[in-house]
């Protein structure tokens, strides 16, 4: 009797072992993209290999890869596989206005409405144009219809921050797909955006000198209440106990700082302020960085390159006569990528103010018109962009562990004739979305030489 009750247990045993290991087997996705060509970015071309994803996760890549007789197969003849493309300094998802919502709002409590700015500051205490405790993470809206568009042109991720204010808030790299806010995030917090050219904003400080010498006045009561609760931690029977500061506490949390360099003036500038502030800082524009190469190798400083390259305003009088040094500029800006990786800096793309997210690639397209290296402009538009944030360990490449972000393409991605087929974000497929026309006016006009260095 008691020979059959163990026999009949472990046959038990062995069902539910069955049933277990189904019921796993059927929860596993498996996708493989077979007979392309792939680019890896951070390895040699693959020219017919496979990409086998399991549950949003590259599991294999290689021109041999064993496939699961479950897969789901997608005919990859004819098409190269890149890695998703990453927008380096963006707003993609985020509101067109965006607003700092107190802290009660996130919690879901009733919002109040939002109090217009101080048209006047009486100190550093006020806490002017400062926005540090708001997070891109927590703003998103995944029908923002840019969405649709960035994907169409191969972007699979973007690293997005608020804007408004000169202490803008906190970034977040996100990817591009995902049904809730919350899917979309991949990394919550990139770093602190910080403006010399206030956004919303029009009391004191105003000039970029008085913006600088708030900078640091907001960096000193940081190390200021650091210091005020550790002091507390350890004797909190005698110390007063610290009054809480959103603003501060933004402060203290930052990763690093996003700092606007657009010229070698303001580059000095921001090399000082970022050893003073002593936060690692990531520089923004850089425009002429044909110039400022040298330099930024020099400090180490990786850079995000905003490829809208200056031009003539179009509204602009016919009879008017440009400076020669106006013509210099516009004429050397597409070679700035060049330089800067010729130079050795690290650096990535922004798609700021650009008409369309394919208008980044044209762009790249003239400065490899201008020496710019195929596979330098690859790696900005994917790994080294991973890199500067810190998350190259997900995004960035095609390679067994990181996220399935990838870009099927007919042909080279630089060619002109070339199209975005397909891209995957977290292992979805995604395919190309109809778009509206691009709009019309500032948002596609690149920016006058006077208007770069105001920034």
């Amino acid at each position: 009797m008691r020979k059959n009750l163990l026999a009949a247990f472990a046959a038990a045993l062995l069902i539910s072992a069955f049933l277990i290991s189904a019921a796993l087997a059927e929860t596993v996705n498996w996708t493989a993209i077979r007979g392309a060509r792939i680019v890896p970015v951070n390895g040699p071309v693959i020219e017919k290999g496979t990409v086998l994803i399991r549950n949003g996760i590259i599991a294999a890549v290689g021109a041999q890869v064993d496939v699961p007789a479950s897969a789901w197969i997608v005919d990859g003849n004819g098409l190269t596989v890149y890695p998703g493309f990453i927008d380096a300094l963006s707003s993609w998802g985020l509101p067109q206005t965006a607003q700092a919502q107190p802290p009660s709002a996130a919690r879901g409590a009733q919002q109040q409405p939002q109090q217009p700015q101080q048209a006047r500051s009486w100190g550093p205490l006020d806490r002017p144009g400062t926005f540090s405790w708001v997070k891109a993470a927590d703003l998103l809206q995944p029908a923002d219809p840019r969405l649709g568009q960035a994907r169409n042109a191969g972007f699979t991720s973007a690293v997005v921050f608020p804007r408004q204010g000169i202490v803008a808030g906190h970034g977040a790299v996100i990817n591009l797909g995902g049904r809730t806010a919350g899917e979309m995030v991949v990394a919550p917090d990139s770093g602190l955006f910080l403006a010399l050219r206030p956004s919303g904003y029009t009391g004191f400080p105003s000039t970029p000198m008085g913006i600088m010498a708030y900078f640091r006045q907001l960096w000193l009561d940081a190390e200021h209440y650091r210091q005020a609760l550790s002091m507390y931690a350890a004797d909190p029977v005698n110390i007063p106990r610290p009054a809480y500061d959103r603003a501060i506490e933004g402060i203290l949390g930052a990763r690093r700082v996003l700092l606007p360099a657009a010229d070698p003036v303001q580059l000095e500038r921001m090399l000082t302020l970022a050893a003073d502030l002593k936060t690692p800082a990531v520089l923004y524009g850089v425009v002429r960085g044909y110039e400022m190469a040298a330099r930024l190798k020099q400090a180490g400083t990786p850079v995000i390159l905003n490829v809208r390259w200056p031009a003539r305003d179009r509204n602009a009088d016919p009879e008017d006569r440009e400076s020669l040094r106006e013509l210099r500029i516009r004429d050397l800006a597409p070679a700035s990528p060049a330089a800067l990786s010729e130079a050795g800096v690290k650096w990535a793309v922004s798609s700021e103010g650009l008409d369309s997210p394919r208008a980044v690639l044209r762009a790249l397209k003239q400065s490899i018109d201008r020496g710019l290296r195929r596979e330098d402009a690859l790696r900005a538009l994917t790994l080294t962009a991973a890199e500067i944030y810190g998350v190259a360990a997900r995004l960035g490449s095609i390679e067994r562990g990181k996220i399935a972000n990838l870009v099927l393409a007919d042909g080279d991605l630089f060619d002109d004739r070339t199209r975005v087929r397909m891209v995957f974000i977290d292992g979805v497929r995604r395919l190309p979305e109809p778009e509206a026309p691009a709009p019309q006016g500032a948002a596609g006009r690149s920016p006058s030489i006077s208007e770069e260095e105001e920034q």
